[in-house]
């Protein structure tokens, strides 16, 4: 089978079903909304499979292929599954175009999996005003925790202020004197990382403190005066929330200063080809946070959710690299959501989706560490409240034995 499914082939048993009435319909004690009935459960997603962002786009095959071999299993309680998946090229109008397709013409029960914090935003009141779910999205914002005024919106990643406090606790643990200087994109993204860390530190009363910020804009073409400032601090700290170009250039810029800071790099750039562009001598001994587990050979090769991962992407995407981990965490998020689905029973309502999707505190994704479960309850929407330390030792990440709970 080639490894892009046929949207047209894949989504051809939607013909046999008709749309689902914009009113819940209840039959024979069976309880369904849009996007639901006794053969079918359709799904959404936006994720950028055009674009600079089309590395993502592998979460839309695999979801594909996920919710395929489920099919061919029998369905979720009986009823196959039509999934959805839009390209919006990372643009938020893009996203707003897929989005509302997807609710006002597909019809679909629950969008799930969609990618970015810009392009969510923009779909963000509008998916709330509807009451459709919009569930394990790939972006940790704090936002999206805010089940009082968004309750149909639930981020999928570790919240960005958890990885910035847990990570501002292991600077407390082995530098309680620390002197801390932070770089950070002056943006929201940023400022969600800079104001929880610094607050921890503050909390504490002790002698850490941060005593340099720099910022840097998206637009700039170097970071390297930012880091240099830095350096001449004083800082034996250096707290990286960067992307993209700028982890790799910062990360290489303190190397060629001979400045020998205790690192912290967001985990959202911590990926190979950062790193590779950095210099992977130059990331020795950065220190990042974990959660999951990678695909492909290693130290993971024989786990048993790592290969029925392999199994699925052997049979139907032999074009997507083994260790695609993208792929791997895309698949984790399928097999939540039919967690979620299984969970719903026949009542397939939004707001039953919603109410399983909020109470799956405890249940274990096959991406996720051995000892790692979501955290979600109706009341907090944080996805993931334990953390590891994790290590760059020039080759690899490897976890400690340190582990932070919020």
């Amino acid at each position: 089978m080639s490894d892009h499914l046929s949207r047209r082939d894949f989504c051809a048993t939607a013909v046999v079903s008709l749309l689902a009435s914009t009113s819940s319909v209840k039959a024979g004690g069976k309880k369904y909304d849009p996007g639901a009935s006794d053969t079918e459960i359709k799904l959404g997603q936006t994720v950028p499979h055009s674009g600079p962002g089309s590395l993502y786009g592998v979460l839309g095959r695999v979801g594909e292929a996920y919710f395929h071999m489920i099919n061919e299993q029998g369905g979720i309680n009986g009823r196959k599954v039509t999934f959805l998946t839009l390209d919006d090229a990372y643009s938020a109008p893009k996203c707003v175009e897929a989005t509302r397709r997807l609710v006002e013409q597909e019809e679909v029960l629950a969008l799930f999996g969609s990618l970015g914090t810009a392009p969510q935003t923009a779909v963000h009141k509008y998916l709330n005003a509807k009451g459709v779910p919009q569930l394990l999205l790939n972006t940790g914002a704090s936002k999206w925790n805010d089940p009082k005024n968004y309750k149909w919106t639930m981020a999928g990643l570790p919240l960005y202020p958890t990885e910035a406090r847990i990570l501002a606790k292991h600077v407390l643990s082995v530098k309680p004197d620390a002197k801390v200087g932070i770089l950070y994109q002056n943006d929201d993204f940023g400022r969600d990382f800079l104001g929880p860390f610094k607050k921890v530190l503050a909390d504490a009363g002790g002698k850490a403190k941060v005593i340099m910020e720099q910022t840097y804009d998206l637009s700039d073409p170097t970071v390297d005066s930012q880091v240099i400032n830095l350096s001449s601090s004083g800082a034996d700290v250096f707290y990286n929330i960067s992307t993209g170009k700028a982890s790799s250039q910062s990360i290489r810029k303190v190397a060629e200063l001979g400045w020998k800071p205790l690192q912290l790099l967001s985990a959202g750039s911590t990926g190979r080809s950062i790193l590779k562009a950095a210099g992977l001598e130059n990331a020795k001994d950065i220190v990042a946070i974990r959660y999951a587990k990678e695909a492909g050979p290693g130290r993971w090769e024989k786990d048993k959710d790592v290969m029925a991962f392999e199994t699925l992407r052997a049979k139907y995407l032999p074009n997507v690299d083994r260790d695609n981990t993208i792929a791997y965490a895309g698949y984790g998020q399928a097999a939540t959501m039919t967690e979620i689905l299984r969970r719903c029973g026949d009542d397939l309502t939004r707001g039953n989706v919603l109410k399983q999707a909020s109470t799956l505190a405890g249940f274990h994704s096959p991406f996720f560490l051995d000892d790692i479960n979501y955290s979600y309850t109706p009341d907090d929407y944080s996805p993931i409240k334990t953390l590891y330390i994790s290590i760059f030792d020039g080759k690899d990440w490897q976890i400690t034995d340190k582990r932070f709970t919020e």
